[in-house]
């Protein structure tokens, strides 16, 4: 075929246009229409990534706390958790457990650990033979006096603006999202089995 005839055959076929892309609407990821601002979730997804945020931060600040005193982040939790549960005779796991919201078997091998550190001691439960009561040693305090002006510092700025009821907006909306969490957990987990169990459950 001649360059003059290839021209030709060129010319009679229509010129194809480009077809434009579409914009991708992507689907909601809740079905609950009161978190729903005309059809759309977005305010949920910032919302998520902002505690997801916080959540990080706190754990960061748990971190340095540790680091202060020489201590993983469980075992800074375990050992404030008992200065301000032990009262004049001591706590017991399950109570100190369910302070911290970490389960007993992860809380009895910190507690191990922080007894061979000198900090905490125990003793046999006077009502209950088959449990312990947990306290601080004397050095036990001393470390949590020490670290305290530390965590009231962060605190102060963390919470600076920051009104009660507000925080007990807070208080009420967790205790939910945890209860709710630990369903949705179960839910996932027959998809997932590699997924892990909550550490503890919040009470109601």
């Amino acid at each position: 075929m001649t360059r003059r005839k290839q021209e030709a055959v060129r010319a009679d076929k229509p010129l194809r246009r480009k077809s434009q892309p579409r914009p991708f609407v992507p689907p909601v990821t809740i079905s609950n229409e009161a978190f729903l601002v005309d059809g759309r979730d977005d305010w949920l997804r910032e919302t998520l990534y902002l505690m997801v945020l916080s959540m990080n931060r706190l754990h960061a600040f748990r971190e340095a706390f540790g680091r202060a005193m020489d201590l993983t982040p469980p075992q800074f939790a375990v050992l404030m958790g008992t200065a301000y549960t032990q009262g004049t005779d001591g706590v017991s796991i399950g109570t100190l457990a369910a302070h911290v919201h970490l389960a007993p078997t992860h809380v009895t091998t910190e507690v191990g650990r922080l007894i061979r550190l000198g900090l905490l001691e125990k003793r046999p439960h006077s009502e209950d033979r088959r449990s312990v009561l947990v306290r601080l040693t004397s050095q036990g305090e001393k470390a949590i006096n020490a670290v305290i002006p530390l965590v009231r510092s962060v605190n102060d700025q963390l919470f600076d603006g920051v009104t009660r009821d507000e925080m007990q907006a807070i208080l009420h909306f967790f205790r939910r999202f945890a209860h709710n969490g630990d369903i949705a957990l179960a839910r996932i987990r027959t998809a997932d089995p590699s997924v892990r169990k909550p550490a503890a459950k919040l009470p109601r």
